[in-house]
């Protein structure tokens, strides 16, 4: 039987660095540089970030990363699933635990960037009820990007 955990760890592991070349490249392949908005392993490990990671029988297959923004909401990255752990619902189980995360910070709202060639990503995102938005932060509207929001708790008025 395949077990499969999602726990929040220190991104700085190798088989987290293989996962992020393997997002990179896949990235790289669908879009131009400049469409690409990723954040290094540095980010990563900042305090106001949570980084998850899925396990299949304790190997890594996944990551996730909910990034505060400091100003009540926060944004999903580097959000990833190994092509060989596809099929094992992981991307939702990382998105159940980011957005638990996100309840726990009461945050008012998670946003995300994503591609539009990503049709599984903007599929799963939207059946978790993210809704399309203007670009936000220092995203620049681009051709080639979605920008989508999710409120996930009320802020007293």
């Amino acid at each position: 039987m395949t077990v499969v955990t999602i726990a929040e760890e220190h991104p700085r592991q190798p088989a987290i660095i293989r996962l992020l070349e393997l997002s990179d490249a896949y990235a790289a392949s669908l879009y131009p540089a400049e469409s690409n908005h990723l954040v290094d392993i540095s980010t990563l490990g900042r305090p106001t970030v949570s980084f998850f990671v899925a396990r299949r029988d304790g190997d890594i297959v996944g990551c996730c990363a909910l990034v505060e923004a400091g100003d009540g909401t926060a944004e999903i990255k580097r959000m990833f699933v190994d092509p060989e752990a596809r099929g094992l619902q992981i991307g939702k189980r990382l998105l159940t635990a980011l957005e638990a995360k996100a309840d726990k910070l009461g945050l008012s709202a998670i946003r995300l960037e994503t591609g539009i060639y990503q049709p599984e990503a903007i599929g799963l995102y939207k059946t978790f009820g993210y809704v399309e938005r203007t670009p936000f932060g220092s995203y620049q509207a681009d051709p080639l990007s979605l920008f989508m929001e999710k409120k996930v708790a009320q802020v007293a008025e």
